[in-house]
């Protein structure tokens, strides 16, 4: 909205054309959605806790959350899908048709999360809409994105699958880009799910592999640096910088409340639509599985999960103490602020690993 309104009054004063500049306009939409949360965030706190929506705690977890966070205000994850929309639309080109795309997804992912964190509120259960309602709503809404952003793809290259440190090879997708698309964004959306059990633990993760995209498409969509890193250009997409500036801002806006011991909880609100929209700007990027990379964490939480159930269908017996698995950890001993930090350090080496391919591919 901002960079037309400065690209107008440009014509008055060639003073305002410095705002039309990508590398402000990112610093901006970081500030103003840092800005943004932290406005917002005693007030939705404060809210919240008057209709005492507190976090519903499983009840065969760790006996201290039972303790410690059952008087906890949920749903915080609309304080960062606000700061985000707000705050891209302000600094973006909105005209271009990932910040819709990213908008959308955001927003209809934080919708299914809404709906699940009010269902556990009114039964006063932490199970929430069914499993199957769930994924039949993630596969709708993913399924439509999918599609459109492959009959809106310009060129081959928006439809091929690159792989980290390999310059010149590239599997050309078709229309299987579509299932592999739902498949990354219900994935990850989960598997952020998971992770989001510790105050802090799933937000910086988000905040690191956010800010690692806004590098990424920076560079993808500027020719020059594209074409001196021998990376894929991808027209348009350097508008997808300031989106995930934002998500950076406003994750470290929430994350002065989530931070141990939380005052709020994202809930699946936040967690369900954070994950969607990672997978989304990797889909857009073309870097799925850079994404995996990075977001090794929430890799590590599902397939937790999934070995859990599926050791304890077949042989009737758990692999870890409980799963997902920082609750291993912290039936082993371990300190919550330790796991939280640990987790968050894992993080940030596989960022710079991530980080590397862009000089090495």
């Amino acid at each position: 909205m901002f960079y037309y309104l400065f690209d107008y009054l440009t014509e008055f004063n060639s003073g305002f054309g410095v705002f039309r500049y990508l590398t402000l306009r990112i610093i901006l939409s970081a500030l103003t959605a840092l800005v943004m949360s932290l406005i917002l965030g005693p007030l939705i706190i404060n809210h919240l806790n008057s209709k005492e929506l507190y976090q519903s705690i499983r009840p065969d977890g760790p006996k201290s959350h039972i303790l410690s966070k059952s008087k906890t205000p949920s749903m915080g994850g609309i304080i960062i899908i606000l700061s985000v929309i707000l705050s891209s639309l302000l600094w973006s080109d909105i005209f271009n048709k990932n910040i819709w795309i990213l908008s959308f997804v955001l927003v209809s992912f934080g919708m299914i999360g809404f709906y699940d964190d009010y269902q556990k509120f009114i039964h006063s259960s932490s199970a929430g809409i069914s499993g199957k309602k769930k994924l039949l709503l993630q596969i709708i809404i993913s399924g439509l994105v999918a599609y459109y952003i492959f009959s809106t793809s310009a060129n081959t290259i928006e439809l091929e699958l690159m792989l980290p440190f390999l310059k010149n090879f590239a599997l050309y997708l078709g229309v299987f880009f579509i299932p592999w698309s739902i498949i990354v964004i219900i994935g990850s959306s989960n598997a952020v799910n998971l992770t989001d059990g510790l105050d802090g633990l799933a937000i910086l993760p988000c905040i690191l592999i956010a800010a690692a995209f806004v590098l990424f498409a920076y560079v993808e969509g500027n020719f020059n640096i594209s074409n001196y890193l021998l990376i894929p250009y991808l027209p348009g997409v350097s508008e997808i910088a300031i989106f995930s500036s934002a998500i950076v801002g406003a994750g470290l806006g929430f994350l002065w409340y989530n931070s141990y011991p939380a005052e709020i909880f994202m809930g699946d609100v936040g967690s369900l639509s954070l994950g969607a929209v990672l997978a989304t700007i990797a889909i857009l990027l073309r870097l799925e599985i850079i994404y995996a990379i990075m977001g090794g964490v929430f890799v590590l939480e599902a397939l937790s999960v999934m070995i859990q159930v599926t050791s304890y269908k077949l042989f009737k017996k758990r692999v870890f103490k409980m799963s997902p698995i920082h609750h291993h950890f912290e039936l082993k001993g371990w300190p919550e602020p330790k796991i939280i930090v640990r987790f968050w350090i894992v993080t940030f080496i596989l960022v710079l690993i991530a980080l590397a391919s862009l000089k090495i591919r």
